[in-house]
């Protein structure tokens, strides 16, 4: 037994002391930095992004709109039935039910998913999995029990040769290996891009919306007709994109249409901004404006 003892208290040692080891040698034969902060990176790991950038990522907190969600301000949000909407939710119903994200499109976030898109570091798209995952458990209480088709958001083909791989079906891959046991969410290829479209960068929301008219078909019918689907994409900015595959889901029968992103752009303050002027001005310009952030 004292053998034993020692011998395992002696093997529990060299483990614990090998695994500093290797990392300084790694560090040593390897050398790199974190892609996002730039500091040296120390533990061995494919993915280039240290611990501290990782955990710095943090889910959105609350005050979103119940529908899309975008961020809400007191003064204007309205507690509706299922809870408070935005403006733009209160005037235009979305071609969806709810579109949810784990975390704002900013910081380490939008560099991480930079790094998966533009750089092509695979390894990234595990992490923005276990990110897609956690958003899409906040939808579980309103999907039914039947199964579910998740479908990504697709690129053209000739997208797709350039870049190598689809970053959204790569984070929905990493996220269904996450929620495997529960059964009822099934990859599916039923939606495509039949035209490539320009980049919506610098587009204005009516452009994005014309940008896109068109740009998605249902190649599988059958896997939508009469069922709920859930579309999941990396980044939510405007929702022009997952706004336009819902339409096109719907139209082709699907019965409800889900959203679920790793990212979305968030508002910094309310668009309506209220400018008191004098009397003697008050005929020349409005009482609000909208300011573009």
């Amino acid at each position: 037994m004292r053998f034993g003892a020692t011998y395992l208290g002696q093997s529990w040692f060299g483990r614990n002391c090998a695994i500093p080891i290797a990392e300084g040698l790694f560090s040593v034969l390897f050398p790199s930095d974190c892609r996002i902060c730039g500091e040296p990176l120390v533990n061995i790991s494919r993915l280039p992004v240290c611990r501290e950038c990782l955990i710095a990522m943090h889910p959105i907190a609350e005050g979103l709109c119940s529908i899309c969600g975008e961020r809400l301000f007191s003064s204007y949000a309205l507690e509706a039935e299922g809870g408070a909407r935005c403006g733009v939710c209160r005037r235009i119903e979305p071609p969806y039910v709810r579109a949810v994200a784990y975390g704002s499109y900013e910081s380490g976030l939008r560099e991480l998913i930079h790094l998966l898109k533009f750089g092509g570091v695979r390894p990234a798209a595990n992490v923005l999995g276990r990110m897609l995952a956690e958003a899409i458990e906040s939808l579980e209480a309103g999907l039914p029990p039947e199964p579910v088709a998740v479908i990504p958001v697709p690129l053209h083909r000739r997208k797709l040769r350039q870049r190598g791989f689809n970053q959204a079906e790569l984070i929905a891959r990493a996220a269904l290996k996450i929620k495997r046991a529960e059964g009822r969410l099934h990859l599916s290829a039923a939606l495509e891009r039949t035209r490539e479209t320009a980049s919506q960068i610098g587009l204005t929301s009516h452009q994005r919306r014309e940008n896109l008219r068109g740009a998605f078909a249902v190649a599988q019918p059958q896997v939508v007709r009469g069922r709920e689907v859930l579309i999941v994409d990396d980044v939510y900015t405007t929702g022009a994109t997952v706004s336009e595959c819902a339409r096109v889901l719907r139209r082709a029968g699907a019965a409800r249409v889900w959203v679920a992103t790793v990212a979305r752009t968030l508002k910094i303050a309310d668009r309506q901004v209220e400018i008191r002027l004098p009397d003697a001005e008050a005929d020349e310009v409005p009482m609000a404006k909208a300011v573009g952030l």
